[in-house]
Formats: structure tokens, sequence, C-alpha cells
């Protein structure tokens, strides 16, 4: 099956934001719902995606080869359980200083709000409280963040830094 222009940059943003959801897809290619991503991963990239366990979207390796963008999250090494957090990762510019700036695994976790001032203190920057919560979010879809219910959903990472090389994208 031969892809056009857009399906092919299309599947490329798939392969590297892998695993996704809708939304993020939806806001990458500024469609106007997440049933429109759906309509359009099965009308266009059916043979090329696929849902994981979690129901997140996932690229084939025919994708990956067809679009040679570097997988969001790199497959499991021989001999690492899926349940293992990933070597390395690429993800946004924002991501990777949520990534830094967030609570290590034995520290106490921390809300939101916590991780923003962190970020607005280490980074002097002021991005909004949905892009930090959708920046830990798309990092526990990664396997390097993780939830702790307290009172609010709070996030710490659930390896060290340093264990993780962090590759950040154009954006």
């Amino acid at each position: 099956m031969s892809l056009t222009d857009e399906e092919l940059d299309r599947l490329g943003d798939i392969v590297e934001l892998q695993p996704t959801k809708n939304k993020e897809l939806q806001d990458r290619w500024g469609l106007d719902s997440g049933s429109e991503v759906h309509q359009y991963l099965e009308g266009h990239l059916k043979e090329y995606y696929f849902r994981d366990d979690d129901s997140l979207i996932r690229s084939t390796a025919e994708a990956v080869e067809l679009t040679g963008v570097e997988p969001g999250v790199e497959p499991p090494t021989e001999g690492q359980g899926t349940d293992e957090p990933p070597s390395s990762i690429r993800v946004s510019p924002l991501e990777a200083q949520v990534f830094e700036t967030v609570a290590g695994p034995a520290d106490r976790s921390e809300s939101v709000v916590s991780v923003l001032n962190g970020l607005r203190e280490v980074y002097d920057i002021d991005p909004e409280a949905g892009e930090v919560r959708r920046a830990l979010q798309s990092l526990k879809r990664k396997g390097v963040v993780e939830v702790i219910y307290r009172t609010v959903p709070t996030f710490r990472r659930c390896v060290e830094r340093d264990a993780v090389d962090v590759e950040t994208t154009d954006e």
C-alpha cells in the first residue's frame, strides 16, 4: 500500500509519540475530536498501528521502518521484561524538563502544581498546568513516571534519571 505524504507524516507522528492516545494525535494533527483521529487511523493507517493492552496507540515494526522515525519508546532489549522501564525515550522538550524536575523514585511524589513550580524555578518557564499534566501522563505511558493517588494524583519517576537516555523531539 502506497502512502501519501500526509499519511507518511502522520504515521511518523505515531512512531515518534508512541505509546500515545487519540487526544495527543488530535492535538498534533489539528483535528476536532478523538473520533476524527480514530476514523483517520482506521481509514488510512490501519495496517501500520495497533492498540496495546492499555488501549494506547503503537506503531508496527513496518511503520518504524517505513518512516525512518525513531520510536518514542525503544522496544525492550533481549532479556528485558515488558514491565521494566525503557532504556531510551524520545520526548518533547517540556517532557524532558518535567522528567528532570519531577521527584525521584525514593522521594515523596508531587502534584502537578508542585512540578509546575519546580519548572518555573529550575528552567524559568511558565507552562500551563494542563501542559504539565499531559507531559506527566505521557511520561507515565512511556513507563518512566508513576502515579501515586493521594488527595490528588501525584507523580514521581519510577527510574533514576541516569537510567534512561532522554532524547528530545522537535515538537
